[in-house]
């Protein structure tokens, strides 16, 4: 395949996409279009790490970190510049590329734990700034920045719901960055990421600059992390560092795993069961009149149960046993060829 022929099919694809969504969220309540809002910007950061992870064998756990990033300076350009959405969306993209250039520096020395054992201080230590006594009055402290939400244009009405608006920037913006993703997996760069993974040597000796690949690879995930963290900001309309714990990084870790790792269809996979478990789980301790303790834990414990059956039954992940799937169904169709 081309190409040419590769970029015109994602561009189909994406414009599809768009259609689906848009009519999707027209049919959804309030409350589930500001869920549908969280696995856009939820599945931003995870392709991102797919890429940086899945494909290139970068281990990452503060990938959260660089979400808060991309939210604080969503916040900060809101409210001191009042730039339009957009363009505060790509300067926080851009801020937040320039951070991960300087993990990428780092990146590109370190290997294995030692690489993950920095980036989990990275989602450690870097919420934490907005408690540091000069940044205090900047940043908002433990309480954070409050963030406006962008009403929607009033051509779409003024009975328009504002969560519709969110989820429609939302998926806009997931379409475009699995867009450009997918033509990047599929360029030179992005064919050269599974030989980084899967044998530096030997990559380097057939004239691969690695270290080259593993700052550029952590820019561009460091960037899609940032573009979700500045949309759960305006989405949440909030900016704090109780929003980017460790457990989050954590969570974008399983959701790359949960939908399969390496794909970025896999990644909306992670993002929606994220999303949608813990809301599962919480009504289901609701309504079966469970303690509080135990209400607070089931979610964590579901999702839990969720990555280990999903691990066991489908080790490429979702996405995996979806093409396992479709591959058994096809061999079924009249006209189609067992090969068993």
């Amino acid at each position: 395949m081309t190409a040419r022929s590769t970029f015109a099919r994602h561009t189909l694809a994406a414009a599809a996409a768009i259609v689906a969504l848009t009519v999707l969220t027209s049919a959804l309540s309030p409350y589930r279009d500001l869920q549908v809002a969280q696995m856009a910007y939820i599945a931003c950061a995870a392709a991102g790490l797919t890429v940086l992870t899945g494909l290139a064998g970068q281990i990452s756990l503060g990938h959260g970190a660089f979400m808060a990033v991309g939210a604080y300076a969503t916040a900060l350009l809101l409210n001191h510049r009042h730039w339009p959405l957009a363009v505060v969306l790509v300067a926080a993209v851009a801020v937040t590329a320039v951070a991960g250039l300087v993990v990428g520096v780092a990146a590109a020395r370190l290997h294995g734990p030692y690489l993950a054992g920095a980036t989990l201080a990275l989602a450690v230590g870097l919420p934490g700034l907005a408690n540091y006594g000069p940044l205090t009055e900047l940043l908002g402290g433990q309480n954070g920045l409050s963030v406006t939400p962008s009403p929607p244009p009033l051509a779409l009405g003024e009975t328009f719901p504002l969560e519709r608006w969110q989820a429609w920037i939302s998926c806009l913006a997931v379409v475009v960055t699995m867009w450009l993703l997918a033509n990047l997996t599929r360029s030179r760069l992005g064919r050269t990421l599974p030989a980084t993974r899967d044998d530096e040597i030997a990559a380097a000796l057939s004239g691969i600059r690695v270290s080259r690949v593993r700052i550029v690879t952590s820019v561009v995930a460091a960037a899609c992390a940032g573009l979700g963290g500045g949309l759960m900001a305006v989405v949440a309309t909030l900016a704090a560092p109780g929003a980017f714990p460790l457990t989050l990084s954590l969570q974008l870790i399983a959701a790359v795993v949960l939908g399969g790792l390496g794909s970025l269809a896999g990644a909306v996979w992670g993002s929606v069961i994220l999303v949608l478990v813990p809301g599962w789980a919480s009504d289901l301790a609701t309504s079966a009149g469970l303690p509080h303790n135990v209400e607070s834990n089931l979610p964590a414990a579901i999702f839990g149960t969720v990555l280990i059956v999903v691990t066991l039954l489908f080790p490429r992940g979702l996405q995996g046993g979806v093409r396992w799937i479709g591959r058994r169904a096809a061999v079924r169709l009249p006209g189609g060829r067992s090969r068993e």
